[in-house]
């Protein structure tokens, strides 16, 4: 069931919230692949009523962005959130979203949006956690689900639900991928068919650098230039960052002891990818 306007979503799940039913929420740009309905059947199996939002976000995009191209197929993506459980397809417009004259944000500040993605898209996680806070107000769902592909988006959404005491559970769940180790992104339909043979690296040069860390080395440095050598492997990569910083606060680190993230974007052609892996004992 779609369901496009926020009186009406409202007034469906207050039905089922009279009759004491749990709400699940999976937040998510369309164009759904198998990482999407993996977060919508773990949903499922924890909640009475899922709620998909399917909205492209215009405030997370960058003037110079694809914000324009995004794919977008409301139909198939009603069809694979239906087959998965999901109860309800919340479809707004942008004007639904954001009505004329629109000026309040939610931010997180500090290094956690600074750095990674946050580096090279300075305006991105302004646009998520305000689009984010929104649709929790809009379902107030128990528990919302989300991709560890999107680590720093998740560090940054939990660092919102702290500070914010929102009562609502965060659950991150693992990067789904390809047969050959890319991770599945709405994104992966731009590359050409050579990137998409190199792009694969990305989850090998990661590998590799947690199979070195387990084996003892433990120096940033020495497994950034480690992951950083592997991608350069592939001719096509472009190498926007490879990083290693404590998770989930993203804070500087010189040497992994502790839980940290290694996080890896890349472009092929015009097409940036990202990736990622936890580093832990």
């Amino acid at each position: 069931m779609i369901i496009t306007t926020i009186k009406e979503l409202r007034d469906y799940l207050d039905t089922h919230r009279q009759a004491g039913k749990t709400i699940g929420l999976v937040p998510t740009m369309g164009f759904l692949h198998e990482g999407h309905l993996s977060l919508i059947r773990r949903a499922k199996a924890g909640n009475d009523i899922v709620v998909v939002s399917d909205f492209v976000n215009p405030t997370q995009f960058a003037p110079n962005e694809d914000f324009e191209s995004y794919p977008r197929n409301i139909e198939r993506d009603e069809r694979l959130a239906t087959g998965a459980g999901a109860h309800a397809i919340f479809y707004p417009s942008a004007e639904e979203m954001y009505p004329h004259g629109s000026s309040t944000f939610v931010e997180v500040t500090g290094d956690i949006t600074r750095v990674l993605c946050g580096a090279s898209r300075p305006a991105h996680f302004k646009g998520v956690t305000t689009v984010v806070a929104m649709l929790f107000n809009i379902v107030q769902p128990q528990k919302a689900y989300f991709g560890q592909k999107d680590a720093q988006q998740a560090a940054v959404l939990m660092k919102m639900v702290t500070d914010l005491h929102m009562n609502i559970d965060l659950v991150v769940c693992p990067i789904v991928r390809e047969k050959d180790g890319l991770a599945m992104s709405s994104r992966n339909t731009y590359l050409s068919a050579a990137e998409r043979a190199q792009a694969p690296i990305l989850n090998r040069a990661l590998l590799e650098g947690k199979t070195a860390f387990e084996k003892g080395e433990n120096s940033v440095e020495g497994l950034i230039q480690l992951i950083t050598g592997k991608i350069n492997e592939a001719p096509l990569a472009d190498i926007d960052y490879v990083s290693i910083y404590a998770f989930p606060s993203l804070e500087t680190i010189e040497t992994v002891e502790e839980k940290a993230l290694a996080a890896v974007a890349v472009r092929f052609g015009k097409t940036r990818l990202i990736d990622n892996i936890i580093l832990e004992k």
